[in-house]
């Protein structure tokens, strides 16, 4: 009788007991007409019958019927009760019982259709908790911790609390930035490098397609480690080959980047010290790590293989003698602290001198400049010059403080940086966008070159 820990990130589902992984593989299921496969053996003809696959089942775990007329007498609660009962009659024995690292992507409703679905699979789950408290084992003094992670679909980022033990304070889930919109854009590129340099296009079969999907992994890590990706293929019995230089990993990734930056950014506060704790999945993506540390500032520190399954068993929590099982968000850390040292976030976003608003630049000092609806006296003010709803009267200021140019809010409507809403304060980047009121004013933050002389 021993107890297993599950993650359910569905790019790579995965069970450990105390020694080892005993599974991982992804969210993936192959619905042909008399046959439903799952995990690797689904994943393996994902680009050869691509109308046949689902992939979103765990992250849109419902009973409702599959939108597929095909498969309308099936819903994703269905395929999750297969595939959680593949991997039950693999990993377990007579007597072990599961707990469970939930992604944030998983809503109350998403936990308790899984709870009833591993009732009638007769899998005793005893503890469900957050996967970013899972996976966070240590206190990193003098800095806030903001986990990342990636999933087929998503890209998730969990700030935490540091009172005496691990706990959220909150996280946000980004729609189509998770491991297939990297791949997607990374087999652009590939296919366009063979075609290129062989005069090969792997993408005008679903053999080579299916090909090039199955030797990603393997190049996105070299793609990691090295400066250069060589890459082959073989068809009809004909080797194909093509090099990509590891900074064209990085710029097919850039839109996507920039989305997890942008996110991550209004997550931390001006006088926050970041510590930007990433996932095996997340840190093995080319260039996301030093993306990272160059536009957010602080320390990156990476997880190894099972991170969030090791944390989770080492900790589990069995107490249930309340008589129900719901989620938890908080654990105690088991592992040493590490000290995390302040690194300025504007290095390479250039820090801003003026704020441009319609046709005219408004200076960036010491003293506050005040953005809001009615000035108060004394003040330096930004003139909207027109009214619009969701303007506080001071609504936030802009400023330079202590070497950063930093933004407040003050409203009860919220300041919203690059698109996303900021927690009480932000360091402000050349480049970013602020807007505030709905459907809002926006202003853009630059930088003056100032020269002396003729």
């Amino acid at each position: 009788m021993a107890i297993l820990a599950a993650h359910l990130n569905d790019f790579a589902i995965s069970v450990t007991d105390a020694e080892r992984i005993l599974y991982r593989e992804p969210g993936f299921a192959l619905l042909e007409d008399d046959h439903l496969a799952t995990g690797d053996e689904a994943y393996s003809s994902a680009r050869i019958k691509p109308r046949r696959i689902n992939n979103r089942y765990w992250s849109d775990l419902k009973t409702t019927p599959l939108s597929d007329p095909r498969f309308r007498h099936m819903s994703a609660a269905d395929i999750v009760s297969r595939q959680l009962e593949d991997i039950w009659k693999r990993v377990a024995k007579p007597g072990d019982s599961l707990a469970l690292a939930v992604p944030p992507y998983m809503s109350n409703d998403n936990l308790g259709l899984l709870l009833g679905i591993a009732m009638e699979l007769d899998i005793d789950v005893v503890a469900m908790v957050d996967a970013a408290v899972c996976a966070t084992r240590r206190n990193y003094q003098h800095a806030v911790p903001v986990h990342i992670d990636l999933s087929l679909h998503t890209a998730m980022l969990t700030r935490l609390m540091q009172e005496g033990q691990a706990q959220v304070e909150r996280s946000a889930v980004i729609d189509d930035c998770g491991v297939l919109a990297l791949f997607d854009n990374w087999v652009q590129v590939i296919a366009e490098a063979f075609v290129q340099q062989s005069r090969f296009d792997p993408l005008h079969t679903a053999e080579t397609e299916q090909a090039l999907q199955d030797n990603m992994l393997e190049w996105m890590s070299v793609a990691a480690s090295a400066d250069k990706v060589p890459m082959q293929l073989e068809y009809r019995g004909i080797v194909h080959q093509a090099e990509l230089e590891s900074i064209e990993w990085v710029a097919a990734a850039a839109p996507v980047y920039q989305n997890i930056v942008s996110n991550l950014r209004a997550l931390f506060r001006a006088e926050d010290t970041p510590a930007i704790q990433l996932s095996d999945r997340a840190s093995r993506m080319p260039g996301l790590a030093d993306t990272l540390r160059n536009r957010v500032g602080g320390e990156v520190f990476l997880l190894g293989p099972g991170a969030t399954t090791r944390g989770l068993w080492q900790r589990c929590p069995q107490d249930r003698s309340s008589g129900g099982l719901t989620l938890l968000r908080h654990l105690p850390w088991d592992q040493a602290p590490v000290d995390v040292q302040s690194v300025d976030s504007t290095a390479q976003g250039g820090r801003p001198t003026h704020v441009l608003f319609g046709n005219h630049a408004h200076s960036i000092g010491p003293d506050p400049l005040v953005l809001g609806a009615q000035a108060a006296d004394g003040e330096r003010w930004l003139d909207f010059q027109s009214e619009m709803p969701g303007v506080s009267r001071r609504h936030c200021t802009i400023c330079q403080e202590s070497g950063q140019c930093v933004i407040t809010d003050y409203s009860r409507y919220g300041t919203y940086l690059n698109g996303h809403r900021i927690d009480g304060s932000a360091v402000l980047q050349t480049g970013d966008v602020v807007r505030v009121g709905t459907p809002g004013f926006e202003l853009r933050l630059i930088s003056v070159e100032e020269r002396h002389g003729t």
